[in-house]
């Protein structure tokens, strides 16, 4: 007996909610919805097929991964469904931040907590930019390295706007690591 499609979308829904709630990145849920969702909604040619265009589209993985199964299993409305399964958890959590920054907005102590994320994010940014450098230690590695140092600290003494930086670090990416 086929399942009704109200039991479909539920059972979309949950799957969805219970990955992102207990995977909090794309990639990483891909194994859970591989468990989740082979042999019982849709076959491993289509899940393959699914992950694979996830990956092909720009965006977020785990959002077009839970279109592409919605829309196999159910249609325009299983899309829904898996969707708000997995943009539910998030939402809610942010808009709790929100909530409780909006609440403790002009406390002393968020005002320090604040300014001391600021190092930590740098922090963060600089060990995540020492493991990836310092897997490949060639000449030319160590070359673009100080390049990118180098005009990391002019912009810096500078003062030039963010959006600048970026898109020059976008430019400077593509020339030099193509």
């Amino acid at each position: 007996m086929k399942p009704s499609k109200l039991t479909t979308w539920g059972r979309l829904f949950w799957m969805f909610l219970k990955t992102n709630i207990l995977s909090t990145s794309g990639p990483a849920s891909i194994g859970l919805l591989y468990k989740e969702t082979v042999g019982k909604i849709m076959s491993e040619a289509q899940f393959i097929e699914a992950v694979g265009f996830s990956n092909f589209l720009p965006g977020s993985e785990a959002l077009k991964l839970a279109m592409f199964v919605g829309f196999a299993a159910a249609g325009l409305p299983g899309t829904f469904a898996a969707l708000l399964g997995s943009i539910l958890p998030p939402t809610l959590i942010m808009l709790a931040v929100a909530a409780a920054i909006q609440r403790l907005q002009g406390e002393a102590w968020m005002d320090g907590f604040i300014q001391g994320l600021g190092p930590a994010v740098a922090m963060l940014i600089l060990m995540v930019a020492w493991q990836i450098f310092r897997s490949e230690s060639t000449k030319t590695t160590q070359a673009r390295i100080l390049l990118i140092a180098a005009l990391s600290a002019i912009a810096f003494w500078f003062n030039v706007p963010s959006p600048l930086v970026l898109l020059g670090a976008g430019i400077l990416g593509v020339v030099i690591f193509r």
